[in-house]
This record gives structure tokens, C-alpha cells and sequence, in this order.
């Protein structure tokens, strides 16, 4: 897929009706090529992994660092990027419109946007949507079709109150979300009751702590995308800390043989990039 519209309509037709699809997410240049060549068709960017690439935590990363992460992804890889802009840096609907066309203009074909602050928040449910629907509402200046997914943050700051999330993720809908998402659902039960309450793809978050539904369970409660949010770069970093503690513990070099090996490795970055 050579530009943004061609992206964008790859990325439309993911969440098509009835598709259930798994949009892993990278944190650097290299895992988007892997996750690329083992067959995923879209990526998710994951803003804790990104700062942990750069020595920093999740609150500490920088817009302007982000969207050159975002426009790096974008040329290292053809595949739809839709990404993680925590709450649009900026509470106004104005800083949230001014964060998502800029995310466009680096590559991207999609975009989370959360409703809590940088100390973790919750928006006011009436300021919330507005910030949604200013969004939605900018991203018609574009020549694409822009997937902007919202995000209802109350479960992962403490306020697990089921009938909470589904009316935010309704007044998102209402604003003009395109996908919501609203991390922190585990069970099969909450699930499907949001699924019943909506009429918008639901993304889910996989790999919390107590959820454990698998691809095909979530995809009979009606799921259509799951992100595995930074994970696999916690997965990528366990595995290199527990090398590193082996070699000084022990003096040993164990790990070796569960690395992945230079020849795989050298064989798929020999690809040409787009």
C-alpha cells in the first residue's frame, strides 16, 4: 500500500462486519517489520513501549518525539498504523483536533485518543464527548477516511462501573467515533453487554492481568479489533533482563539458546522496505 488512502480503506475494511482481527503493537522500527512479516495486517503503536524504548516512562514521552516515531513507522512498513495519542496531549477539543491531523500528516490511518488526564482524571462525561467530536469533525478536512477510535479510560483509574463505560463509549459514539475501546473489560459478561450496547466496532485490550479470552471467544462475544497494548514490548524487555540477570547471577550464558536466531533475523531485515 504505496499512500494514506489506500491504508485508510485496507484499514476500513478490517472492521468490516463480522471480522475479528488481533492488531499487535510495536514499539520500534524492528518489531513493526517483524510483526509484519508473520502475517498481521495492521499495527497499533503503544505509547508505554515507544517510552521505553527511549528510557522513559509513559507520561514522560513528548509530542513532537511521538510524531516522529509515528512518521518512522509509517515509511518502515505498508501496513494501516493506527495510533496511541493518550489523551491528545492537551485537554481542550482544540489541542485534540491539533494532535490527531497532525498524526495523519505523519502516515498514520487511525488514532486512540483516551478520556482521562495526564494524573489519570476522568474527563467530564460532557467534555469528553466534545473532545471526540472535535475530532471527528477535523479529521473531515482530510482526503481519507481517518479511523478514530475514543477510548474510556474509568476502568484502569479505579472506577469499575460497567453501566459508566457503556454510557461514555454511547456519547463517543454519538460524537462520531468510528471504533471505541475501553480497556479494562475481562469478562465475558461485560463484554457482550457493551457489544449489545453499541453499534461500533469494539476494540478490546488482551493480556491483563485475569483476562484470559482467547482470539476465538472474543470474536463469538462480537469483538471486532484487539491490541495487546505494550505488552509484547514488556515481553521483549522481560526476556532481555532475565538474560542479563542469568549472566550475572550465575556467570552463565543460558539464554543464548533461547534467542532468536541472527540468521532468521538478518534473513527478514534483508527484506527491502517499501
Amino acid at each position: 500500500m504505496s499512500n494514506s488512502k489506500e491504508k485508510a480503506e485496507a484499514f476500513r475494511q478490517l472492521h468490516a462486519a463480522g471480522c475479528c482481527f488481533v492488531i499487535p503493537n510495536p514499539w520500534d522500527l524492528g518489531s513493526a517489520r517483524l510483526l509484519e512479516h508473520l502475517g498481521f495486517r495492521a499495527l497499533a503503536t503503544t505509547s508505554a513501549g515507544f517510552a521505553f524504548s527511549q528510557g522513559r516512562s509513559d507520561l514522560a514521552i513528548t509530542k513532537a518525539s511521538l510524531m516522529s516515531h509515528l512518521a518512522a513507522l509509517s515509511q518502515a512498513t505498508p501496513l494501516p498504523i493506527s495510533a496511541d495519542l493518550q489523551n491528545g496531549f492537551g485537554n481542550d477539543p482544540e489541542d485534540v483536533v491539533v494532535t490527531v491531523l497532525q498524526a495523519a500528516r505523519s502516515g498514520v490511518v487511525g488514532a486512540s485518543i483516551e478520556d482521562a488526564t495526564a494524573d489519570g482524571s476522568v474527563y467530564p462525561l460532557e467534555l469528553a464527548a466534545e473532545r471526540i467530536r472535535h475530532a471527528a469533525q477535523g479529521l473531515k478536512s482530510l482526503d481519507f477516511k481517518f479511523t478514530l477510535t475514543a477510548r474510556a479510560e474509568n476502568y484502569l483509574h479505579g472506577h469499575t462501573d460497567l453501566a459508566q463505560t457503556i454510557r461514555r463509549l454511547q456519547a463517543y459514539q454519538d460524537a462520531g467515533a468510528d471504533v471505541l475501546f475501553a480497556p479494562g473489560l475481562k469478562t465475558r459478561e461485560d463484554i457482550r453487554a457493551v457489544v449489545k450496547s453499541i453499534d461500533r466496532p469494539l476494540n478490546v485490550l488482551a493480556g491483563m492481568p485475569g483476562m484470559e479470552l482467547t482470539v476465538a471467544e472474543l470474536q463469538d462475544l462480537g469483538v471486532t479489533r484487539i491490541s495487546v497494548g505494550g505488552t509484547l514490548a514488556r515481553a521483549a524487555y522481560g526476556a532481555m533482563l532475565e538474560a542479563a540477570r542469568e549472566i550475572i547471577a550465575a556467570g552463565t550464558f543460558g539464554y543464548t539458546g533461547r534467542a532468536a536466531s541472527g540468521k532468521e533475523l538478518h534473513s527478514i531485515f534483508a527484506q527491502p522496505a517499501p
